[in-house]
Parts: structure tokens; sequence; C-alpha cells
């Protein structure tokens, strides 16, 4: 987990991400440093909560097991799993992550309704290291 990348529980989880005071960008990762619109001469950068639902933008699956620091067990067999690139229109960014287990490539669609929920990245025998998923909400684009 990366600190203050999100927060909540199962109910009410989100993404954090930071706005410029200045010219109002949204960032995600949230930034703590500067602004990053080029155009912006910068601002305070204030953490504010992202929208917890979006619309998928692209989405594609990872059928490769990617290279360390990612860690996998490799006496297991690789399991792919979907990416989905879901747009969040209140804050005008496209935000990455995986979609939840059991969901594939086969069941999403360009423009369909996702919510972000807390999941499991890795866990080990004394750790569990959370991310964040994308669920389909079953609503139609």
């Amino acid at each position: 987990m990366v600190p203050g990348w999100f927060a909540g529980g199962e109910d009410d989880f989100h993404l954090v991400g930071t706005r410029c005071a200045a010219c109002g960008s949204v960032h995600f990762p949230r930034e703590d440093v500067l602004c990053r619109n080029p155009g912006c001469a910068g601002g305070d950068l204030i953490a504010v909560p992202l929208s917890r639902v979006g619309r998928i933008w692209s989405y594609t699956d990872a059928r490769y097991r990617p290279p360390s620091p990612y860690v996998t067990n490799v006496e297991l067999p690789w399991e792919p799993y979907a990416l989905v690139a879901v747009e969040l229109a209140a804050e005008r960014i496209v935000v990455l992550g995986q979609a939840v287990p059991g969901v594939t490539v086969a069941d999403l669609a360009v423009g369909m309704e996702m919510r972000v929920v807390p999941g499991v990245l890795h866990e080990d025998a004394g750790t569990t290291w959370t991310t964040w998923h994308w669920r389909p909400t079953g609503v139609a684009a």
C-alpha cells in the first residue's frame, strides 16, 4: 500500500488525489510538491477524494508475469488479469487499475460504468498489501 493514495473501508472506499488551488487541475497519484499542469504557475495542493464511479476509457489484459518489484510466486502458474483505464468525468482524469478478480476482458466494454473498491495486491505469511480494483457496476453505457 502506498500511504495517502486511498482511504476508507468497503462502503466508503475512494482514491485520494490532489487539486491545485491555482488552476484546479486534479492529480492522481497525489502530488505533494508542485502542480503538474505545465501552464500553471503553481498553487497549494489540496488532498481531495476522487469520484468512486467512472466509465471505462480503455482496457487490456496482462498475460505475462511482470518483472520485479511486482511480487508473484514463480512456483505457481501465472494467472492473467484485466487492466482497466477508468475516466473520472468530474476530475477529467483517467486512472489505471486492475479489475476485481474474476472479471476478464470478455466482461468489459468501453463506456461501461465501474466502481473503485479495495483490493489485495499480494499476501504473505505476515503482511497483506492493499490496493484498489475496478468493479463493474452493472450499469450499461
